[in-house]
């Protein structure tokens, strides 16, 4: 099986296009149903066992708050 490679990327948007994002992210979790997104070209799969942290960074006069869904593939 072909491992795909290793990214880190950041793709901005829109107030609208955030919040309808998250409003999709919002119903599926409440679900307990996997989310699906594409960004930058790439379709993912969010599987409903992923696990959800929110992370604070503060670093020369730039604060950061990052919503992170993370799972292992198999």
């Amino acid at each position: 099986m072909k491992r795909k490679a290793d990214r880190d990327i950041e793709k901005g948007y829109s107030r609208g296009q955030m919040a309808a994002k998250l409003r999709r992210l919002a119903d599926r979790l409440e679900q307990g149903k996997p989310f699906k997104i594409q960004i930058a070209g790439e379709r993912l799969t969010v599987p409903a066992s992923a696990v959800f942290t929110v992370e604070h960074e503060r670093e020369e006069g730039v604060e950061e708050v990052e919503f992170q869904l993370r799972w292992e593939v198999k």
